[in-house]
């Protein structure tokens, strides 16, 4: 402990100030007159009839259950595209504070459960009206690591080997680097900060949903934080589309952008280039690249509402969920009629306890059997032992009952 505090005095130095202006990081937004923006403006208008189209077809006491696992599926490809694998079965773990005895494996799921929880805080609508302000953002990055270990929050600078310590919500004091793009002096970063949050804080919703990859690439590139500001521009960027287009958090672009990782950095590193020439907007840095990551992104959102869309059709979930459970009644993990009870759930959206009986046909303690044999293999949750029964989306059964979600775990 005491090298790592020692390092901390030693890179607590005044940083230059440039002198950088906020025109550095123009264009902010693909403007009205661009020759870009008819196109875009469309996907936006998709994915928003989409994203609504999706939200609608789901019963309401579905979406909570969906959205707590898409929760552990935003984060699993996250801090995939960060290099930390964390399976959503071993998150979902850490959820119920079971930890690995391997030190590092459990530093990831504490980080996933930061994650997560983080998430939990926005999907519960804590930034609404705020998402795109500085001092949100700092409150991301606050919340998110101050529930990381401490072994997470060092970071090794590249030129000069010296570990820096990475202080929940607080600003870098130190110049950075990043692949080929050279951050703006540290002293600079509250001055483009103010500049982001007074273009794009105000923008109503159709321009906040075109606005969206502008915001995300262009925070990247400011780099507030010494780390962590890849998962905070993804977070950012869900709590964004989360308030415009009403996900219910039943979607998730990370899943999309981990899927897609090497076009995803390619794009990122394009629009950190110079205006190519006078065809290519008015700003220092490239319209056309920032046109080319907003159709990408926007194009990978409406993939993953489709996606999502054929997972949840009412039959074929229905028929995987029944498949299953005639699979575990046979093995005798469950009892017979759990499948009835399951398709009733499915049908109804959530089924009031009173009715199990008449739905298995044996008695009321039959029915109680089979209801507490699916609570105990967690696919069906209550509130309490009178409230409706509501399905559950165990991560450990997303590759029965939701194929593709994410990889099956190995090892």
């Amino acid at each position: 402990m005491a090298k790592k505090e020692a390092d901390i005095e030693a890179d607590i130095k005044p940083v230059k100030d440039w002198g950088e202006t906020v025109s550095l990081m123009e264009p902010l937004l693909i403007g009205d007159g661009s020759r870009h923006r008819a196109a875009l403006t469309d996907l936006a208008l998709e994915l928003a009839q989409k994203s609504a189209g999706f939200r609608r077809s789901l019963p309401e006491s579905l979406l909570s259950s969906l959205a707590d696992l898409v929760r552990s599926m935003n984060c699993y490809y996250s801090n995939l595209i960060e290099g930390h694998d964390t399976h959503p079965v071993d998150i979902e773990r850490a959820l119920k504070d079971d930890y690995s005895k391997d030190a590092k494996k459990r530093d990831l799921q504490l980080e996933a459960k930061a994650h997560i929880t983080v998430q939990q805080w926005i999907d519960s609508g804590s930034l609404k009206g705020r998402t795109l302000t500085a001092d949100s953002i700092r409150e991301i990055h606050r919340r998110f690591c101050e529930l990381l270990p401490d072994d997470l929050l060092w970071i090794e600078d590249p030129i000069t080997k010296k570990r820096l310590k990475v202080i929940p919500g607080e600003l870098r004091h130190a110049d950075v680097e990043v692949g080929n793009h050279v951050a703006i002096s540290p002293p600079a970063v509250p001055r483009f900060l103010k500049r982001f949050e007074e273009v794009y804080g105000p923008l109503r919703k159709t321009e906040t949903i075109i606005a969206a990859a502008a915001a995300h690439h262009r925070f990247v590139w400011i780099h507030p934080f010494l780390d962590g500001n890849g998962r905070v521009a993804r977070l950012m960027s869900h709590a964004t589309l989360l308030e415009t287009l009403d996900t219910g958090a039943v979607w998730s672009i990370a899943r999309g952008l981990a899927r897609n990782v090497d076009a995803y950095k390619t794009h990122l590193a394009d629009c950190d280039q110079p205006r190519r020439n006078d065809l290519d907007g008015r700003g220092q840095l490239s319209e056309e690249s920032l046109a080319e990551f907003t159709r990408f992104f926007l194009t990978t959102c409406i993939d993953q509402v489709t996606f999502m869309e054929r997972l949840m059709q009412p039959d074929q979930l229905r028929a995987r969920i029944k498949l299953w459970a005639e699979e575990e009644i046979r093995l005798d993990h469950l009892p017979p009629q759990s499948g009835n009870i399951l398709e009733a759930v499915l049908y109804r959206g959530e089924l009031p306890r009173a009715d199990a009986a008449n739905i298995v046909g044996t008695g009321e303690r039959q029915a109680r059997r089979v209801v507490s044999s699916l609570l105990e293999q967690g696919v069906l949750t209550s509130e309490s032992t009178r409230a409706p029964l509501r399905l559950v989306f165990p991560a450990a059964l997303a590759s029965r009952w939701m194929p593709g979600l994410f990889p099956e775990r190995t090892g």
